[in-house]
């Protein structure tokens, strides 16, 4: 049998060569013919590549009225538009691409871009709801059909994942990301670039990814979106770039998008330190770089920027290579390059790399593959695709509280359903919904409906008066309690309660920074009123940030988390509640007792004053614990599990981790084994707990299962504020559980070889 293996082996390996061979030699053919085109192009048809507008219009009927419509199209012919955003429907995709390529005199394919976040036409849980799955296999699958069906859709390229780590719960657009950790957002942003680009770009079922905002967008003060943002460089290299970094160097993320913020006084768009010195020199990022809407000429109301001339310069000196919609690219960078003031040959690199993206995109080899209308037919809101939306809208179900346990329902159990927010079919699409129809979710009450559930409906009252749509603020019902009473009614004839409240799908996103994170309206008056006339209350939050539960924590037995779970958020919640699908979420932000605790985040420093004392010499509040109320990586089951048998054995630079985790309940279930590390001194004083590993394992009842763990120089080193990563030996605290909180611990005194070993 030996010579067949071995025989079988060397084909195999041919075969490989064979392929790499022949990529070598394609990519070497690209990169000719992109040589080629760049040594033919004018300036201004190089300018064009590097100019992005938005949607023009219905290009299959007669022009656009509006001038600066017609202007673009103009621009499109001339082969002076190298991408356009926002363009839906294949007939409209189709036609701006004759014109690009069959009637501008280069022919070069636009690459049409649009903001595919969490689904396309299905709709799949927020970014921030699916990372409480800590399901990084299932966080790849939806990523790869939001890829499918947009690209079925005709379109190449999508502005997600969002990268950025967020601790302020105020900040909107915490809802796009994956929470506090940087370690849990790396490995996010990995399976996400993954999903949504695929093993082969050229494939016609995948979209080029963009890793956004670069950089630090989720730190702006005070929550207050596109804010100021001044934080320190070890947070910059600890906490910050790590999720970037990751998406690029191994997941190979093929753009970047800049930030609107400031960054040590610099707005992202014209950072060269950011751009050029980290992202493409450090990092080698051979990608482009794409500046976010209109934040090239935001430099001016910055005071970066005198005027739109100058945030050209800056922008192209700085790195960004493609102008999002502001236009500074199209009107000023070829008179800079004429006079001086820019090198041709910084332009003639952002060229090189938009086109390489092109080419891996497959567009110079056929700019209509990816337009197809009997693909987008069979894609489009595939049950297959549903199927997927459900199981992952169940794992990004939160299980906060089940004292004592009302949940899950039981049949034959009188279950009164309260809520506007329970009989909504549009808010758990929540925003940023890509191309998922309107009201399409399915409700809880359908879901309940279809489980068979004995139960009646109140709405209690409205949330929002109006539909805000994604440009204007919700306007919240303030006074319109006429619901109550038939809500109440209901609760005290009923064997529990379940009671649906939240925020808005408009309420979460860009622009929806909050100062209050309590339930919006009246909704607060009807839990209470509810809770009064029945105790046996489970509360269901629908939300796309953590908010303020303090009141329900301390008086309703049972609270779910529930987010913005997307099209089949009915069904979905409805099998957590009945427990056909056991929950297994855990959050990827910590839950703040009161807004005044913003910034909240687990992995934070320790203080000089850490300890409490009788005097108030320590650092705390005077009105409120320092604790979250829930913490990250909480989560409840309805079963228990048992953490026991930590061992931890260091071997040189290495540090093998195990332990053995018992299903003592009487249920099967999934749990997200956590680890820790603290490391006691070191040259830059370190957080007092960080995540450094995480297991989701599924145990039947009484089923035990050892896990383990290696931790090397990557997980055990830290970044100094020079930016250098450094491994130091030292004690090391380990904790393992299922979460932040984790109780179970081992020390260590951590030895590493040096490098020449």
């Amino acid at each position: 049998m030996k010579p067949i293996a071995g025989w079988l082996g060397m084909a195999a390996m041919s075969v490989v060569i064979s392929s790499c061979a022949a990529q070598a030699k394609d990519k070497v053919s690209a990169d000719q013919h992109i040589e080629a085109l760049i040594a033919e192009m004018t300036l201004e048809e190089k300018v064009g590549q590097l100019t992005q507008y938005s949607d023009v219009g219905d290009t299959t009927g007669p022009l656009p009225d509006d001038e600066t419509q017609r202007q673009k199209m103009d621009m499109v012919r001339s082969g002076t538009v190298g991408s356009m955003l926002n363009v839906i429907g294949l007939d409209d995709i189709r036609t701006i691409q004759e014109y690009a390529v069959e009637e501008s005199r280069l022919g070069i394919p636009v690459i049409f871009g649009f903001d595919v976040v969490h689904g396309y036409r299905t709709s799949f849980p927020l970014p921030l709801a699916e990372a409480a799955s800590w399901d990084l296999a299932m966080m790849e699958e939806t990523a790869r059909i939001a890829a499918r069906e947009a690209a079925a859709d005709g379109l190449h390229w999508t502005f997600a994942p969002m990268a950025d780590i967020s601790r302020d719960a105020r900040w909107g657009r915490v809802m796009e990301g994956a929470g506090e950790d940087p370690y849990l957002g790396s490995e996010i942003a990995v399976a996400r670039v993954r999903g949504f680009q695929g093993e082969d770009l050229s494939a016609p079922d995948t979209i080029v990814s963009t890793v956004k905002h670069f950089a630090a967008y989720g730190f702006a003060e005070a929550g207050r979106d596109y804010n100021t943002v001044d934080i320190g460089t070890v947070t910059l290299f600890n906490i910050v770039l790590p999720p970037f970094k990751a998406a690029i160097e191994r997941a190979d993320a093929r753009t970047v998008m800049n930030a609107f913020n400031v960054l040590n006084g610099i707005p992202a768009t014209g950072d060269a330190y950011l751009q050029r010195d980290i992202l493409k020199d450090e990092w080698g990022f051979d990608g482009f770089i794409i500046s976010d809407w209109g934040s090239g000429v935001e430099m001016i109301d910055h005071g970066f920027a005198a005027d739109g001339e100058e945030a050209a310069k800056l922008a192209i000196l700085a790195g960004s290579d493609m102008d999002m919609e502001s236009n500074v690219y199209a009107q000023h960078l070829a008179g800079l390059v004429e006079r001086g003031e820019v090198p041709e040959s910084l332009v003639d690199d952002a060229v090189r790399r938009v086109l390489r993206v092109k080419a891996e995109l497959g567009l110079f080899d056929d700019p209509y593959r990816y337009i197809d209308e009997a693909r987008a037919e069979q894609v489009l809101l595939a049950p297959e695709h549903l199927d997927a939306a459900r199981r992952m809208a169940e794992r990004s179900v939160v299980l906060l509280k089940n004292e004592p346990s009302l949940l899950p329902l039981k049949q034959g159990e009188r279950i009164a359903l309260i809520g506007a927010l329970a009989g909504d079919k549009d808010t758990p699409l929540g925003n940023w919904r890509g191309m998922a129809e309107a009201h399409s979710a399915v409700s809880v009450v359908e879901g309940f409906e279809a489980a068979g559930l004995d139960f009646v409906y109140e709405k209690g009252a409205d949330l929002e008066i109006g539909d805000a749509g994604f440009a204007n603020p919700v306007v919240v019902n303030t006074d319109d309690r006429s619901g109550f009473d038939a809500a109440v009614e209901a609760a005290r004839t009923a064997d529990k309660v379940v009671i649906v409240l939240g925020e808005d799908a408009r309420q979460s996103g860009e622009g929806r920074s909050r100062t209050r994170l309590d339930f919006p309206g009246v909704q607060q008056e009807l839990l209470e009123a509810v809770h009064a006339a029945n105790e046996n209350v489970i509360l269901v939050v629908m939300s796309g940030r953590p908010l303020v539960l303090n009141w329900a924590d301390e008086n309703v037995p049972s609270i779910v988390q529930a987010w913005h779970l997307g099209s089949e958020s009915g069904h979905a919640l409805t099998n957590v509640l009945t427990g056909a699908y056991n929950p297994s979420g855990k959050l990827p932000m910590s839950f703040p007792r009161s807004v005044g605790q913003l910034p909240l985040y687990y992995n934070h420093l320790s203080t000089g004053r850490p300890d409490e004392i009788p005097e108030v010499f320590w650092s705390h509040y005077i009105d409120e614990e320092n604790s979250p109320l829930y913490p990250f990586g909480h989560g409840l089951s309805y079963t228990d599990f048992d953490y026991s048998g930590l061992s931890v054995a260091a071997d040189g630079s290495e540090v093998a981790v195990s332990l053995t985790v018992t299903n003592t309940g009487e249920v099967a279930g999934e749990d997200v084994v956590q680890l820790y590390i603290h490391d006691r001194a070191a040259s830059v004083a370190r957080p007092v707990r960080e995540l450094k590993g995480f297991q989701k394992i599924a145990l039947a009842p009484g089923e035990a299962r050892e896990v383990a763990f290696t931790l090397g120089p990557d997980e055990l080193g830290f970044y100094n504020g020079r930016g250098e990563f450094l491994v130091e030996a030292g004690l090391i605290d380990l904790y393992v559980g299922g979460s932040s909180a984790a109780s179970l611990t081992q020390q260590i005194d951590y030895q590493p070889r040096p490098a020449s070993e």
